[in-house]
């Protein structure tokens, strides 16, 4: 077996001279790279490097004619990356490798000088943060304008009657934009939770070096403020191994794909029965079949939710073994997070265009109601005249055996039939059969009568504007 050693080359900065005394084996160099997939960051990465960059010149480790030469020459970088010319270059293990590379060829050894008391550890911590509240705040963003779709899709619908279902069972009669609605209020506290969420990942932890602190006395407050973060991160240590707000994204994402995968199964349900039309453009056919109008775009919807799940338990396992402080298997973050955010704004866009387009069928909604399930109202009816519930109930489950047993339906019923289950059913029982009526009947808060539903939608509107 041979002794030579690797010839795979280390990049200008990890190079022969130094630690090591050869190069890397090609197989290390491809394994090792994160150049990539990290380059998605390299927006962030520079603007950490400038803000960087004036907290050396404000203690004095470069002047500010040094200052002023990193900060143009980082200018340039982000020019090239920004119109598609940055020249990628063997050795380029990782966007920060890449950036200060380009950096030194572009001002020469000055840009040698803008790594000084910082660490890559702290320095991606910092990129994936930016980053990561750069895509919070947009995918904010569309879900504003999903709730707002959604909530004109229900006000232009809010007259549709059809029917409720538990167990997937017909239960009661509500509104169509009630049911919808009732798809809104879980997106909406996802908005809230990532809300809730921006403020811890929005930490600073640039100058926390690579796992003890800043020797030269940076101002790290200062950088925050340049970076827009919210506050610092409190301990070094912790703050260049934290990856706590991306398992908190992916989680995040997780719950909101749920979500969504169980809307995508109500509009597949209500579909096959012919309740609404998916529009074309979000439904593809049969390769065999010519008459197939398959929903895809709401089966993908579905599925991508159990690829979500995988990403958050996969980054988990990967936290759960690892010591203080920064380790490799860190690098891992990223390909899922990335994943997580475009499958979350493909989501959200999908579900929009399938919300926007699709168009219900009143009639065969309103086909889907029976008169069974108006027996609750039947039972209500006698609560209204002072009889316990739980004796109307077991009433008006007779009146539903009766029927059953005649092979008729309940509506149908005489008076006189009724009364020889109960003698307390009067002649204005004959009303309980309409189905408005029984909507109309539920105006809680969070019901199914037409100012109910309003105000929801009111709700839905307000908070979107919020975002």
């Amino acid at each position: 077996m041979s002794s030579q050693a690797p010839t795979g080359a280390r990049g200008g900065f990890f190079g022969a001279g130094g630690r090591f005394k050869g190069g890397t084996d090609p197989i290390m160099e491809k394994f090792n790279e994160s150049l990539s997939f990290d380059k998605r960051m390299w927006s962030q990465d520079i603007k950490g490097s400038i803000a960087y960059a004036k907290a050396i010149a404000k203690v004095n480790i470069i002047t500010q004619d040094e200052c002023e030469q990193i900060v143009n020459g980082l200018e340039t970088v982000a020019e090239e990356w920004n119109s598609g010319t940055f020249e990628e270059k063997p050795g380029d293990e990782d966007i920060h490798t890449a950036n200060e590379r380009r950096l030194t060829e572009l001002i020469g050894s000055t840009g040698g000088k803008l790594h000084t008391g910082r660490s890559r550890n702290d320095q991606v911590a910092t990129d994936t943060r930016l980053w990561t509240v750069d895509a919070e705040r947009e995918i904010l963003k569309d879900l504003k304008q999903f709730l707002l779709a959604a909530a004109e899709f229900c006000q232009d619908h809010i007259d549709i009657l059809m029917a409720g279902y538990t167990h997937l069972q017909p239960a009661q009669p509500i509104r169509f934009s009630h049911w919808l609605l009732s798809h809104m209020a879980p997106i909406v506290r996802d908005a809230q939770r990532l809300q809730e969420i921006i403020p811890r990942a929005n930490q600073c932890p640039l100058g926390s070096g690579a796992l003890a602190g800043n020797a030269f006395g940076v101002d790290r407050q200062f950088l925050a403020d340049e970076l827009g973060f919210d506050g610092v991160t409190v301990n070094s240590l912790d703050a260049v191994c934290d990856r706590d707000f991306v398992v908190e994204f992916l989680m995040w994402h997780t719950l909101l794909l749920v979500h969504f995968s169980q809307f995508a199964e109500d509009v597949i349900i209500t579909n096959l029965l012919k309740g609404v039309t998916i529009d074309d453009a979000y439904a593809t056919g049969s390769s065999l079949m010519p008459q197939k109008k398959n929903p895809d775009a709401l089966e993908l919807l579905r599925g991508k939710a159990g690829i979500a799940l995988g990403r958050a338990v996969g980054m988990t396992a990967t936290l759960k073994g690892l010591p203080r402080a920064y380790n490799k298997d860190l690098q891992e973050d990223k390909p899922g997070l990335f994943a997580a955010v475009d499958s979350v704004k493909d989501c959200v866009a999908i579900a929009t265009g399938v919300i926007v387009t699709l168009k219900p069928n009143p009639e065969m909604l309103m086909k889907a109601l029976c008169p069974e399930m108006l027996a609750t109202d039947l039972a209500d009816y006698l609560v209204r005249k002072g009889v316990p519930f739980r004796e109307t109930h077991h009433i008006s489950g007779a009146c539903v055996r009766l029927a059953e047993d005649k092979g008729i339906s309940i509506d149908t019923l005489t008076l006189e039939q009724l009364q020889e289950i109960d003698a307390r059913f009067e002649e204005d029982v004959m009303a309980v059969w309409d189905y408005e009526v029984s909507v109309e009947r539920k105006s809680s808060i969070g019901g199914t009568s037409r100012a109910s539903v309003q105000a929801q939608i009111d709700h839905i509107v307000a908070f979107a504007n919020t975002l």
